[in-house]
């Protein structure tokens, strides 16, 4: 009798080499499906309307590209992401993709972190330079780099309860209103309903920062910065922007129209907006998903009163990526898709963005006639007066420094003339070190 090894020796040659060429082929496919899955880090801010946003974009994306998997990393609050990434980029492990403001993407591009996205968008077949506003693909170069594609091209403009308008009988903003329209409205809209000497209904809501107080020093002929491509200092202490500064604080502390600090900590200038306790908020186009929720009254939006001329400024964020990325191609991929006309168009439905694609922004998918703000068009017949603020490595530094003075001087604590020294001085070494790197 055989033993079963002498059996098996007997078997035909080609058998042995079909059944090893099967078990490398097993392996081969085993390999190649593990190899050909790209996975995709995408972190992104905001809260739950937002977010719902980008969940859709990554669901739509994900059904087109199935060889590519967006890990979706979420962080409602603006200061905490930030706070955030910076740790994630000093750590060495930071997202593929990310939001990040043109105000911002300055300091991570000057440490090496972000990857040039210029020659990126040359060889695309989906989307090119001229499909943008201008405006805000110019905010997105820095020393001629084209760094990130920008999202959004959205401004300031004033939020309004319709209802409170016609509770006081005072006419709505128009397009064209005034410092002293608005004014007026202001005052007529703070009300102690109550007569028990304490205000129930602002106003006006309004964050006490730089970057707020910026598009009134333009409107009266007044500049930040001493030069807008090379600054090197702040200019808030010009007889224009010391005047535009004053009418600013005066708000608060002159004609009380806006929360003092006290009030204002212990309800937030948007979260009364949204309990119908104050008239006017302003906004970027960001708080439309959560404005939407609102269902006790009914709110619109204006263009931000004029002063001797007109100004608004950009609010932009724009698709980042990290040099450190491994899948920079499928990253790129991602980064196509969410700015072609159909992954702008599913964030533009959310009504978290003024599109920076011109056609999505002249489309229903944007100005959605069946929902509010009725007045949408708004945020794009404003395009043509933004202005932005420098582009430079230190330009995070610079406001928040001179934003802590504005805040200082609308809460009355010091003077506006002492506010602009101050800052002034205090964020002189910021603009000293962005012009010694360079």
């Amino acid at each position: 009798m055989k033993s079963k090894l002498s059996a098996r020796a007997a078997l035909p040659n080609f058998v042995y080499l079909s059944i090893a060429i099967l078990f490398l082929l097993l392996i081969l496919v085993a390999c190649g499906g593990e190899s050909s899955s790209q996975k995709v880090t995408f972190a992104v801010f905001g809260d739950p309307a937002e977010f719902t946003a980008y969940e859709n974009l990554v669901a739509a994306f994900t059904e087109k590209h199935p060889e590519i998997e967006v890990e979706l990393q979420h962080i409602p609050g603006q200061s905490d992401y930030r706070q955030r990434l910076a740790a994630a980029f000093s750590s060495g492990e930071p997202p593929d993709v990310m939001l990040l403001n043109y105000r911002r993407f300055g300091a991570f591009a000057d440490q090496g972190g972000l990857e040039p996205l210029g020659a990126y968008l040359e060889k695309s077949n989906i989307i090119q330079e001229s499909d943008f506003f201008a405006p805000v693909i110019n905010s997105f170069y820095l020393e001629g780099e084209l760094w990130c594609i920008p999202q959004n091209v959205s401004s300031l403009v004033v939020y309004y309860n319709k209802d409170l308008f016609d509770a006081a009988a005072v006419p709505y903003p128009t397009n064209d209103w005034t410092w002293d329209d608005f004014l007026a409205a202001a005052r007529a809209l703070t009300l102690d309903n109550d007569g028990n000497g304490t205000i129930d209904q602002y106003g006006v809501g309004i964050e006490p920062s730089i970057f707020r107080l910026a598009p009134f020093i333009w409107q009266v002929g007044g500049e930040l910065v001493d030069d807008q491509e090379h600054p090197t200092r702040l200019t808030i202490d010009s007889p224009e922007a010391l005047m535009a500064f004053q009418w600013f604080v005066d708000l608060q502390v002159k004609e009380h129209v806006a929360p003092d600090a006290v009030n204002e900590s212990a309800e937030e200038g948007e979260s009364r907006f949204l309990n119908g306790r104050l008239a006017m908020y302003f906004n970027s186009r960001r708080g439309v998903p959560t404005y939407r929720t609102i269902t006790d009254f009914t709110w619109d939006v204006a263009p931000l009163p004029q002063g001797e001329t007109t100004a608004s400024i950009l609010h932009s964020d724009g698709y980042c990526m990290a040099k450190a990325t491994e899948n920079k191609d499928a990253a790129w991929t991602f980064i196509e898709f969410a700015n072609s006309v159909e992954g702008q168009t599913l964030v533009a439905a959310s009504g978290r963005t003024v599109p920076s694609l011109m056609s999505v922004a002249a489309s229903e998918a944007f100005l959605a006639p069946d929902q509010p703000p009725a007045n949408s068009q708004v945020f794009i017949d404003t395009i043509p007066t933004l202005r932005w603020v420098p582009i430079t490595t230190t330009w995070v530094g610079v406001e928040e420094t001179a934003g802590k003075e504005v805040e200082r001087a609308f809460y009355g604590q010091i003077s506006v003339e002492e506010a602009a020294a101050t800052a002034i001085s205090l964020a002189q070494p910021y603009f000293d070190k962005a012009n010694a790197d360079n």
